[in-house]
């Protein structure tokens, strides 16, 4: 392959405009050539010089795009990441992988048989937060982790009729749309966990898919706590981490997504790097009275996606976030409302 990879992109609601095509315009490896907007001419606006597609076929026939950016609702992850494929695309899919484990498998195996890569958008693992909180723990600053617990509460009370996140669809509500991110964190940190158990449910008026959860991942001598809500207008911690030789707790969320949709283009040197008001706090527990200290907060880098996605397909690299890793957050999540349904701990192989 050349050294620049000629991308294409499927969609152009939120996660394009703000996660995607920023940053394929900003790294000098990437030349954005099209854009499949069904109806609208919006990305003209940000990006005059690419071409518009209205049908996505036109993307899987054009011989000079070697990646594909999927960006459309969950539904269409597997049938869309599919075609990609066998049309010799390498193909960047959004969280969640697939509705289904069993569609993650097919991709991986087709991924395999055409030598073509795909790559999941787990985006949050280049959080500003949790790169601290890995550094920490890669440190042993925390000391052994007993007690981990991670939230992604939002206040949105009323559902959207016009949301696919809020329609009873595969792959839609909550806990696929953000848990899948807390889930990916806490595999990084603690590898696979043994069991799980999960409290899911609906909490607006009329929503028809799941919009809060509780999960406990079960490990050895460790308790792992992931949660999210819509309802929650007055947010507490965002990281909880309680270890046998200090505790890290940390507010606040990572500033990129606020400047992405501000339409700031990640380039500036200060990119990632949060206000000294928001580091987390880190309490030491040596001595007879514990010893509060700030720790800096690592800066966000949602590019370090897209520069793994280039040195893997122009220098044979690993890939970060494996498809096997995001299959594995999306048969997590099955056992999850598996778990719920049951009322009762989830073994996990």
């Amino acid at each position: 392959m050349s050294k620049i990879i000629n991308t294409g992109i499927i969609g152009f609601g939120l996660s394009a405009q703000v996660f995607h095509a920023p940053f394929i315009h900003s790294h000098s490896g990437f030349r954005l050539l099209k854009i499949n907007e069904r109806y609208h001419q919006h990305s003209k606006e940000i990006y005059p010089y690419v071409k518009i597609v209205r049908n996505y076929k036109d993307l899987l026939a054009d011989n000079s795009i070697d990646l594909i950016i999927v960006t459309t609702p969950n539904i269409y992850h597997y049938p869309m990441g599919k075609e990609c494929l066998l049309a010799g695309k390498h193909v960047v899919i959004e969280k969640p992988f697939t509705p289904s484990s069993g569609e993650a498998e097919e991709l991986i195996r087709l991924s395999v048989e055409t030598g073509k890569k795909i790559f999941v958008y787990q985006n949050r693992r280049w959080d500003g937060d949790f790169l601290t909180i890995r550094k920490l723990i890669s440190e042993g600053v925390l000391g052994e982790i007993k007690h981990y617990e991670a939230h992604f509460d939002r206040f949105s009370p009323e559902v959207k009729p016009d949301a696919w996140r809020d329609k009873d669809l595969p792959g839609g509500g909550i806990l696929y749309d953000l848990g899948a991110h807390l889930i990916d964190q806490a595999l990084c940190l603690f590898g696979y966990p043994e069991g799980i158990l999960a409290n899911i449910r609906s909490e607006r008026d009329g929503s028809p898919v799941d919009d809060y959860f509780d999960l406990k991942l079960l490990y050895h001598y460790k308790e792992i706590v992931l949660k999210a809500g819509m309802m929650v207008s007055d947010p507490g911690p965002r990281f909880i981490v309680e270890g046998t030789k200090a505790i890290f707790t940390k507010y606040g969320i990572d500033s990129q997504e606020a400047l992405l949709k501000k339409g700031e283009m990640p380039v500036s040197n200060d990119w990632g790097k949060e206000d000294i008001r928001f580091w987390g706090k880190l309490e030491s527990l040596h001595g007879s009275s514990p010893e509060i200290s700030r720790v800096a907060t690592e800066k966000g880098d949602y590019m370090g996606f897209y520069n793994n996605v280039y040195e893997v397909l122009t220098q044979n690299f690993s890939i970060l976030v494996s498809p096997e890793e995001a299959r594995d957050v999306i048969f997590i999540i099955e056992k999850a409302f598996e778990s719920n349904r049951r009322k009762q701990i989830i073994k996990l192989n």
